[in-house]
């Protein structure tokens, strides 16, 4: 069965609601710290507004893993919906930085969940050996709606001003999450398992070595990815552009983010993790130290066009290393590494920006991506073909024991 068969039963069912989804975080994400500064609200707290969707994905993640495992992935992505839209009214029609935060907060939240119970889903219904095209052709369509999203925002924004682009993610928040409502859990290779009495603790007791190592790449490749939506507003504010110019650079940023997605997952199942997850956070970091030399429109344009080049991987490694028997539990663990980098890099921008200038600020956000560039080739296992050997037990992932 060739790979671009065995994806098409999740064309309409997976990749079509990942494209919508993206359409709203991508409208949405050049507005929050541009609507925070609207409010009144100062770079250094507007980029801790936009910190605290990271903040809401971190605290979800503590119990997301046990949602979706007692839950199933199609109720939970019902309620992270229902969350996931109340967030993003409240931010449409907050009148102060604080109840802007509060919405900020609840769509993070439902992010977590949202986040979780997708990845979930595909590792369970997605064969190993079309995993990391799987995961990349998820991304594509999420970051093909990250790329309209902008620009259908700037549009929006046009006519109704900065808060039309929360407009355009309610309605995308909603309408996929009713698409992705009608697919079914998938039937569980492991029913009698473990599932109910592993515990996000115990989980991170058990593969603490892991966490501690790879997982600390994964979060400096979150906080690196997660910072561009509030250092790409924030200097193109400095240096005078408006909210539609702002909307048009993501759209460049993610055009590119976007054309590199597929490619990379079938480089991933071909040559392993390292040889896309390494350049990944290089290229990254390489664009952050450069974003301060630009000085205008076109050449901020060119920073974003680099910083979407690199394309990250933590998805499907997370679902390499993730034991069968409790496999939401330990997705939740590993997302929370990456999701903590995702709270952690916004926040350290804004903190450092209340204390030195905003250039040095975003080359510090540089460095850590060349650490976590580091982390990485140091930790990702080397590749080896699928399938991996058996597993003797059930609460080890494949990986850990390559390792041992």
């Amino acid at each position: 069965m060739s790979g671009e068969t065995g994806l098409k039963p999740l064309v309409t069912t997976v990749f079509v609601p990942a494209a919508i989804f993206g359409i709203g975080q991508g409208a949405a994400a050049p507005v929050m710290a541009l609507t925070a500064r609207e409010l009144g609200a100062s770079v250094a707290v507007s980029g801790l507004i936009v910190a605290v969707v990271g903040l809401g994905a971190v605290l979800g993640d503590l119990p997301a893993g046990r949602i979706v495992a007692r839950f199933g992935e199609r109720r939970s992505i019902i309620g992270g919906s229902a969350v996931g839209a109340t967030g993003v009214l409240v931010c449409l029609l907050a009148q102060t930085p604080w109840m802007l935060g509060i919405g900020a907060l609840l769509t993070g939240l439902a992010n977590a969940v949202w986040g979780l119970a997708r990845q979930s889903y595909l590792a369970d219904a997605v064969p190993i050996g079309l995993r990391a095209r799987a995961m990349s052709s998820f991304a594509a369509m999420w970051r093909l709606g990250f790329f309209v999203g902008p620009l259908l925002g700037a549009a929006v924004i046009l006519v109704v001003g900065a808060r039309g682009g929360f407009m355009v993610q309610f309605v995308g928040v909603v309408l996929s999450g009713w698409l992705m409502s009608r697919v079914p859990d998938p039937p569980r290779r492991d029913p009698a398992s473990v599932r109910g009495h592993a515990t996000l603790p115990s989980i991170l007791r058990r593969h603490r070595r892991l966490l501690a190592t790879l997982g600390a790449g994964s979060l400096m490749m979150g906080a690196a990815r997660a910072s561009r939506e509030a250092v790409l507003p924030l200097w193109a504010a400095h240096l005078g552009l408006d909210a539609a110019q702002v909307s048009l650079v993501f759209g460049v940023g993610a055009a590119v983010d976007l054309l590199c997605s597929y490619p990379a997952g079938h480089f991933m199942d071909r040559y392993g993790r390292r040889f896309i997850a390494v350049p990944s956070l290089l290229v990254i970091g390489v664009s952050y130290l450069a974003l301060p030399f630009s000085h205008d429109l076109w050449s901020i344009g060119i920073v974003a066009v680099v910083m979407g080049i690199g394309n990250g991987v933590i998805m499907t490694l997370g679902a390499d290393i993730a034991p069968p028997a409790t496999r939401a539990e330990f997705l939740a663990a590993w997302r929370l590494t990456h999701d903590t980098g995702m709270f952690a890099g916004p926040f350290g921008v804004g903190a450092l920006a209340a204390v030195v200038p905003l250039g040095a600020a975003v080359a510090a956000i540089g460095g850590a991506a060349l650490l976590g560039a580091g982390l990485l080739f140091r930790f990702i296992p080397v590749y080896s073909p699928w399938p991996p050997p058996p597993v003797a037990e059930p609460d080890s992932s494949p990986l850990e024991k390559q390792e041992a």
